[in-house]
């Protein structure tokens, strides 16, 4: 059977350029770690190892997704009464699946008039709410 290389493994600057291809996003140093911002508000941090971030995800899918693929996602202690998720880098599929999760982040934090702006990004405006 012929060897087929395996895609390379994603890192923080995958999704460092994710991240600064969404409109409006920039980069801002805070508690020591990167973290990404849509108009002020952040939707991606990125703890000190680099080897995982946390995303803005609704309580009720965050526990789904949690339940359902507990080998890429889960809620850190501090942020168990938040609305905020953790994600392995090296448990996703792709870079196709890591963009999905960055814009559907950057969706909840964009403020009306941008998710308006790029109504491909954010396909669920039902699910966003205020920003």
């Amino acid at each position: 059977m012929p060897h087929v290389p395996s895609a390379p493994a994603l890192g923080s600057a995958d999704l460092r350029a994710i991240c600064l291809a969404l409109p409006e996003t920039v980069e801002k140093t805070a508690w020591s770690m990167p973290t990404f911002r849509v108009a002020g508000k952040m939707f991606v941090t990125v703890p000190e190892d680099e080897t995982s971030f946390a995303v803005r995800c609704p309580k009720q899918e965050r526990e789904e997704l949690v339940l359902a693929e507990p080998h890429k996602f889960w809620v850190a202690e501090h942020e168990a009464f938040s609305a905020w998720v953790r994600v392995r880098l090296a448990a996703l599929d792709d870079a196709a699946e890591l963009r999905d999760i960055l814009t559907d982040s950057w969706c909840q934090a964009a403020p009306p008039r941008l998710r308006e702006a790029h109504p491909a990004l954010c396909p669920r405006p039902e699910t966003y709410g205020p920003a």
